[in-house]
């Protein structure tokens, strides 16, 4: 802990007055500002004397979030007691219980909520874990999320005094969660703030270029957006609007986006700029006309790209904003991005979803876009089977989505994800539906299968029958969360009744044949069908995918212990005139006749086939590959052992190999196939990790000598999609005495 200078309390006290300068409610109520004022007292007691990474007092980032949760968010005051006190539990001794006494248990829920979605997590499934926790407070209080975006915000900011490798898992993590979480909210300018500066420390050469570039530019894009917008304004203004209009320069992120799905460079990126034209004192009725007479305008002056018009009026985005949006050929021959809203379109899409709630139930205008996307949140989050990782993929699959529009035969309309089929529009009618589709009639005119991808404005009749069931394929082309949130709970349930009903038909066939059911029977008819665990064997019964007519054979055959039997290292009595050859290559090395304790040594695992030495320990010898890089140092020391395999063994050795290949349907059964079926090895255990399509394992396999294990190399490497097949070294050491 360290003493503040009184300038930097001073600083303290200057940044907390902005706090209430932002709060519109602090401005009016004095109850309001007390309440604020004893959260700052609070926090500024907390954390007196603790510092931040660079240096400056650690309260100014309470102080930061709660401006930034006014000011730039639009939140009230109980958020910026909230986003005030959002460490103080986390790092003091005041209790939650501590904060309820102090204010109540609205925020005593906000900062509980706070502190149980904390930190930055180095795993994929622990960041995966976090923001589900962060979803779940959509259900309890979406504040929580939006106290979280600022403080996120905040410390990208800041971002400068850390180490690289944290500003680079910190810059991960919000790219990945905070990003997108902003972009369905609403909050389109943090949205963008954060990609830049995710981009800042992802990629800081890009970043400088394109920054330097801009400020490069910037006086001659002045220069050129007044003579675009001089003649927009006389025209709006001999046409009696109120309005404002205001331009921008795209984000730095976004520019790097354009150059390289373009494939061009900077001074390419035509629409760098756009215009946003904001319409005063328009009434809710008449906002549609205003705003399409203001586009007429504007195309009578400048020539538009048909191409490039969004109405976003008439249907919404998911996270309620609304404008139109449109691009002109200005002077020049330049592309310029037309933005045309209202006062209140503008408050929406600049503070989102919080904007979104001062708007709600005006007029008895309908449920809005968002509050449907929150509540197919909440709906995913109703299935407790799903894990961490499912539901962040499933849910970032419809954050970023461009969104179709289709109806029912009675003209209902349905939004969908660009890239959405027939079945996914079949579970948005209801689960039932989806369960028990077979396919479409599009437009009233031509029938499709369920992987039909719906065109915008398609009129859809979901044709279904009762004795269809959900298809495992199905999962391969349906793209909404709900429809593979439905399809996995159905799989899962269906999975249990194969495995019960499997179980039974597998004990009352072995009581039939007078067959001890234990694990050894089990083992048996694992290896016998080639299946890897129990649960696969009673669901594969449970399907009658399996020949139960084997069941007895396989459960009464004898067959080798998987236990490794190395060999007895008996050692050829070489001839004399060998012995004289050999020493005569080398004297080091001597033929060693005979012996019957060994070790395998663990560094290198040898097996029959391999070339070996031997080292002599105590009553024992260690057996070497002629390769190994110990063996290689221990001559330096010792002299080793020649010797030599005996060629014909039933013995089995342990042996690990590495695979990596292309991820598809089916790959694991064609590797155990080749390894049971093909050459009859027998399986110790498979490991196989899949991602991005790609997948990696290892296989530890018994196996009998060098052209045993070549042999199975070379089949492995076959198969369709197999990258590489390696030998690994094994670390454990069985002795055989």
């Amino acid at each position: 802990m360290t003493e503040f200078s009184q300038e930097e309390k001073d600083n303290i006290e200057k940044q907390f007055n902005e706090i209430l300068a932002s709060c519109p409610k602090c401005k009016k109520n004095e109850e309001t500002i007390a309440l604020v004022r004893k959260a700052f007292d609070i926090a500024n007691k907390a954390h007196y004397g603790s510092r931040r990474k660079s240096g400056e007092p650690y309260i100014l980032h309470p102080i930061e979030v709660a401006k930034i949760v006014s000011g730039e968010i639009g939140l009230g005051s109980k958020a910026v007691v909230c986003a005030l006190l959002h460490d103080v539990v986390e790092d003091t001794e005041l209790s939650l219980e501590d904060i309820e006494t102090m204010f109540d248990s609205k925020i005593a829920q906000i900062i509980d909520g706070l502190t149980k979605i904390r930190g930055v997590l180095k795993t994929k499934a622990g960041q995966a874990e976090n923001f589900k926790k962060m979803i779940f407070t959509l259900a309890e209080d979406v504040r929580v999320i939006l106290i979280k975006i600022a403080d996120r915000l905040h410390n990208m900011r800041t971002l400068d005094s850390m180490p690289v490798d944290k500003q680079l898992r910190i810059s991960e993590e919000t790219q990945n969660l905070f990003v997108p979480l902003a972009h369905r909210l609403g909050f389109y300018n943090i949205k963008m703030e954060l990609e830049d500066l995710c981009l800042k420390y992802q990629n800081p050469t890009i970043y400088n270029e394109i920054t330097k570039k801009l400020k490069g530019s910037e006086k001659k894009r002045v220069h050129y957006l007044n003579r675009f917008c001089i003649p927009i304004m006389m025209t709006l203004d001999k046409n009696g609007f109120k309005f404002n209009i205001t331009s921008r320069s795209k984000s730095i992120s976004s520019i790097w986006r354009k150059i390289q799905t373009k494939g061009i460079d900077f001074d390419n990126v035509y629409d760098v700029f756009a215009v946003r034209i904001i319409l005063v004192d328009v009434p809710r009725e008449e906002e549609k006309s205003k705003c399409w007479s203001v586009y007429s305008i504007i195309t009578d002056l400048y020539t538009p790209n048909p191409k490039r018009l969004r109405d976003w009026i008439s249907t919404p985005k998911d996270n309620g904003y609304e404008a139109l949006h449109t691009t002109v050929m200005g002077p020049d021959g330049n592309w310029v991005e037309v933005q045309i809203r209202t006062e209140r379109m503008d408050e929406i899409a600049e503070r989102g979803y919080a904007a979104h709630w001062k708007y709600k139930d005006i007029d008895g205008f309908e449920k809005s876009q968002l509050e449907v996307w929150m509540e197919r949140v909440r709906s995913s989050l109703s299935n407790p089977d799903v894990d961490a990782l499912s539901f962040l993929d499933e849910f970032k699959l419809n954050l970023y989505a461009t969104d179709l529009f289709a109806f029912t035969p009675k003209g209902e309309m349905k939004r969908l994800p660009t890239g959405a089929t027939v079945l996914d529009f079949a579970f948005e009618i209801h689960t039932q539906v989806g369960y028990h589709a077979i396919g479409a009639k599009i437009n009233r005119q031509k029938t499709v299968a369920l992987d039909y991808k719906i065109q915008s404005g398609d009129q859809i009749e979901i044709l279904t029958t009762e004795s269809q069931k959900p298809q495992i394929e199905w999962l391969q082309f349906i793209t909404t969360a709900k429809a593979k949130n439905a399809l996995q709970q159905v799989f899962k349930f269906e999975r249990k009744k194969d495995i019960l009903r499997g179980q039974k038909i597998l004990h009352d066939n072995l009581q039939e044949n007078n067959i001890h059911e234990n694990t050894t029977t089990i083992d048996k008819l694992l290896y016998g069908y080639g299946l890897l665990d129990k649960d696969e064997l009673y669901e594969k019964i449970g399907r009658n995918e399996l020949d139960l007519s084997k069941i007895s054979e396989f459960a009464t055959r004898k067959r080798s212990s998987k236990i490794v039997k190395f060999w007895k290292l008996q050692l050829r009595l070489s001839k004399a005139e060998d012995e004289e050859i050999d020493e005569a290559l080398d004297p080091n090395i001597k033929v060693l006749h005979n012996t019957t304790n060994y070790t395998i040594a663990e560094c290198c695992r040898p097996i029959p086939g391999d070339p070996v030495l031997a080292f002599k320990q105590k009553n024992d010898y260690i057996i070497h590959n002629e390769k190994c890089p110990v063996a290689i140092e221990m001559q330096k020391h010792e002299k080793p052992y020649k010797i030599k395999w005996i060629s014909k063994s039933e013995n089995a050795f342990l042996v690990s190999i590495y695979i990596t290949g292309e991820d598809r349907i089916g790959i694991l059964n064609e590797i155990t196939r080749v390894i049971s079926d093909q050459l009859s090895v027998n399986i110790r255990t498979v490991h196989i990790d899949t991602s991005e399509n790609k997948f990696e394992g290892t296989l530890d396999l018994y196996i009998s000598n060098l052209e045993h294990l070549n042999t199975l190399m070379m089949r492995l490497q076959k198969i369709k999609g197999m990258q590489k097949v390696q030998r690994i070294e094994i670390k454990n050491t069985i002795t055989k005495q």
